[in-house]
């Protein structure tokens, strides 16, 4: 045993004992942990500008796993396919791609957007990825469209132009200023109202309402069944007197019944009226037939 373990032999070992530490200590510096289980997927580019193998591999802003390594599809052209190590508790959706981001300092990271389906990919499958999506190429997709609605926003600003130029314009502004003066003005005076008048104007709508309230109590009071039957017992003897007024100017045995229903009396009323009539106009124009005037002298006394 003590042969075995020769100079060479312990040489030959710490040699070895080095190397692996060296292997494990260059892989822990890169964030690869040999003792933890991975999966393997493949991404692939058009351009991977700035990334390197050992770079991280990040999902929501999270490190998930490392590029493992970069390779240029040659015969075919395809571009190119990345293969990433990432850790085997992450599922990854169909539909999801990864996005090539560089860092403020330099370098760059992949990040992983996972998609929403409810199917997963499998360790060894392909997905597609490329750079990120950031302000200037969302501006750069939307370029066409901001490019056919520029003659439009440019007729909407003419339009615009035309109608802030329109003396119209300024007027309806003016008028605007006064009847916003105005407006002020009526305020302050219901204000005042509010202040002033209202509450004597209250007063009194309580006063009235006191006494309406003090009317009807009044009115609740009478009792309307006597007034109305005192009522109906005056009709009754207004109704009897007047019938009774009526039986005796239609009968013949008072006066006013003579009168009225004596035909040869009221001739001899009409004739004598007539008479008198024309004894009166008679006078009128013959009044010395009826009057005789003497005019004597006054006898002087000695």
């Amino acid at each position: 045993m003590k042969k075995f373990l020769t100079k060479e032999v312990k040489i030959a070992l710490t040699a070895i004992c080095a190397v692996v530490l060296l292997f494990f200590g260059i892989n822990f510096l890169k964030g690869i942990n040999l003792f933890k289980k991975h999966n393997v997927y493949y991404v692939k580019f058009s351009d991977v500008t700035g990334l390197e193998v050992s770079n991280a591999v990040y999902s929501n802003g999270f490190p998930v796993g490392i590029v493992r390594s970069i390779d240029y599809d040659f015969a075919q052209s395809q571009g190119i396919k990345v293969m990433i190590e990432v850790d085997d508790r992450l599922r990854i959706p169909q539909g999801s791609y990864a996005e090539l981001k560089s860092a403020l300092l330099g370098g760059t990271t992949m990040n992983v957007v996972l998609g929403q389906a409810s199917q997963f990919l499998k360790p060894g499958d392909t997905f597609t990825g490329g750079p990120e999506q950031g302000l200037m190429a969302r501006f750069g997709e939307l370029a066409p469209q901001v490019e056919t609605l520029m003659p439009k926003l440019d007729s909407i600003l003419s339009a615009v132009n035309l109608i802030m130029n329109d003396p119209a314009l300024m007027q309806t502004l003016h008028n605007t200023a006064d009847i916003t003066a105005n407006l002020k003005t009526t305020t302050a005076q219901l204000n005042g109202l509010m202040k002033n008048d209202l509450p004597a104007l209250m007063a009194q709508v309580n006063e009235v309402g006191k006494n309406t309230a003090s009317l009807t109590q009044k009115l609740n009071e009478v009792d309307y069944a006597t007034t109305i039957s005192n009522v109906n017992k005056t009709l009754q003897e207004v109704n009897a007197l007047t019938a009774s007024l009526e039986s005796k100017i239609n009968s013949k045995e008072g006066s006013l019944g003579l009168m009225l229903n004596d035909k040869e009396l009221y001739m001899n009323l009409s004739g004598t009226m007539q008479s008198a009539n024309n004894l009166l106009q008679d006078l009128k124009e013959h009044p010395k037939r009826y009057v005789n005037v003497s005019v004597f002298g006054r006898k002087s006394r000695d």
